[in-house]
């Protein structure tokens, strides 16, 4: 197993030199990536309908293909998931990663083709590896396994034609190749399980007598899988179950209100984390740099990336801006074509770059997924912050939380209305939303405007939740599992009217 892990891990980090390269030349890699997407594509119903053939620059393709999202794409994706092939994209399409979002109820399914599975997402798993690697020499990560949370997939007769959908998580790891299973626990028998309730239990005590050295996972749900084999073996922290765990691979959400549980909860000073930005329509960024925040943006997995300013993103004609053309520390809305037939797709999240050559970036939250009920444009990544300052001040931890308004009626002005489910409570509920509403202040020059003598804005209400509310919202709509995150921010009351409505009963 030594001389394994010794030739594995410098294998992976081989990987490092094209990392480099792309890092070195991007605006060359993503001229090349585009190319390769179009020729791919010149044949298919979408290529002739708007002339890939013809395409030779970036200005084209803006010309030519009109931006979309899921609800334009949906007819054809309907169309391919009864059976159509060579529509969106040259190869057959028999999987569709099933994604709800945050705050549609509406399933959306998103064409995984084995080009996209394989230069994309299994490149981000080995990229993350090796960057892992990289970091630190002395890796014994190939000694153990690796606990990756997955969904569950199911067989989809839409019309006539077979095909799988799921969760992606599902997906990949269905379709692992046969070597990558030696390090990877639990079986697919249980790492594929729809019912979560039995799935928890016996992924629990399928894994607790495994050499863990790796986890990879949601924050929120890694929690609910570590509190469980806690439970199921007695012991007092992870630690104690898996000592030769090395490094969480997280992403999903922003691990900041979670750091401290993980710490607490694992009690290894020196166990590395590592953030991943990576979503149903692709994976796109893996942090590259041990003491920081920010995500190298990933640009040779065949996917072609443009911006929009964040708050043009709803225009119907939006200014394009390509990777040598974006500013630093402004907010951009990503548009993204890549090797599953996904053509100019907005994306619906926002990131903001704090590097150009080499282009990294941090994700500030999503185009729909913020609060301006009062001209306040409170984005996730001001929420995280405040979040983060008020639980350090007032010594306390979350394990999640949803905002939405609370709008101006006859009687007063609006708020905000805050539900947390903390895993430790404020000593004092009253200073800890005070101090909320400070950070927010501070962060944000528009909620402080608002708040200016409570004349638009009062003082946010903030109510600590039982503990498993989330849980039982979870569970009253099917999104039990792994991949499904908690709203931050909403415009709208119907998630926050949803758990009040659980605790009335």
């Amino acid at each position: 197993m030594p001389i394994l892990n010794s030739i594995a891990s410098w294998w992976m980090r081989k990987r490092m030199h094209q990392i480099e390269l792309f890092m070195k030349y991007p605006d060359d890699v993503q001229e090349e990536s585009l190319r390769k997407l179009i020729t791919a594509a010149k044949d298919t119903e979408w290529g002739r309908r708007y002339d890939y053939r013809n395409i030779s620059s970036v200005e084209q393709f803006r010309n030519n293909v009109p931006l979309q999202d899921y609800d334009s794409l949906k007819p054809i994706i309907d169309r391919v998931r009864r059976g159509e092939q060579n529509v969106l994209w040259h190869s057959e399409i028999k999987y569709f990663a099933k994604s709800s979002g945050t705050t549609n109820d509406r399933s959306k399914f998103i064409p995984v083709s084995q080009e996209s599975l394989d230069t994309c997402h299994y490149n981000g798993g080995r990229d993350m590896i090796a960057i892992h690697c990289s970091l630190n020499p002395e890796t014994q990560l190939f000694t153990g396994k690796n606990l990756a949370l997955a969904g569950s997939m199911v067989t989809d007769n839409f019309g006539s034609y077979e095909s799988q959908n799921g969760d992606l998580s599902a997906i990949v790891i269905n379709n692992l190749p046969v070597w990558a299973e030696f390090f990877r626990a639990p079986d697919l028998s249980i790492a594929l399980l729809d019912k979560w309730d039995e799935k928890l239990e016996k992924l629990a005590k399928a894994t607790m007598q495994e050499n863990m050295v790796s986890l990879a996972g949601v924050p929120s749900w890694m929690l609910i899988i570590l509190k469980k084999v806690l439970e199921e073996t007695g012991k007092s922290c992870i630690t104690e179950v898996w000592p030769n765990l090395e490094v969480y691979f997280h992403g999903g959400v922003n691990f900041s209100p979670y750091k401290e549980q993980f710490k607490s909860i694992i009690n290894k000073e020196e166990l590395q984390y590592l953030e991943l930005y990576n979503a149903t329509e692709g994976f796109f960024g893996i942090q590259d740099q041990r003491h920081s925040e920010e995500l190298l943006l990933m640009l040779d997995y065949g996917i072609f990336y443009e911006f929009i300013k964040a708050d043009e993103s709803e225009l119907e004609n939006p200014k394009m801006y390509s990777l040598s053309e974006v500013d630093l520390f402004t907010n951009y809305a990503l548009v993204i074509s890549t090797s599953a037939g996904i053509w100019r797709y907005k994306l619906g999240d926002t990131i903001r770059f704090t590097s150009v050559y080499p282009f990294r970036f941090k994700i500030t939250g999503r185009t729909k997924h913020f609060m301006n009920a009062f001209g306040e444009e409170i984005i996730m990544d001001n929420a995280d912050k405040a979040m983060l300052i008020a639980c350090e001040k007032s010594a306390a931890l979350i394990r999640e939380y949803t905002a939405a308004p609370v709008y101006m009626d006859d009687n007063g002005n609006g708020a905000h209305e805050w539900l947390i489910e903390f895993e430790t409570e404020p000593e004092n509920l009253e200073y800890f939303t005070e101090m909320l509403d400070n950070a927010l202040k501070s962060i944000n020059s528009d909620y402080e405007a608002k708040r200016y003598r409570d004349l638009a804005l009062k003082k946010p209400i903030v109510l600590s939740l039982p503990k498993g509310t989330f849980y039982r919202w979870f569970e009253r709509k099917n999104k039990l599992g792994g991949q499904h995150k908690v709203p931050r921010l909403s415009n709208d009351r119907k998630c926050v009217d949803e758990i009040l409505d659980i605790l009335k009963k």
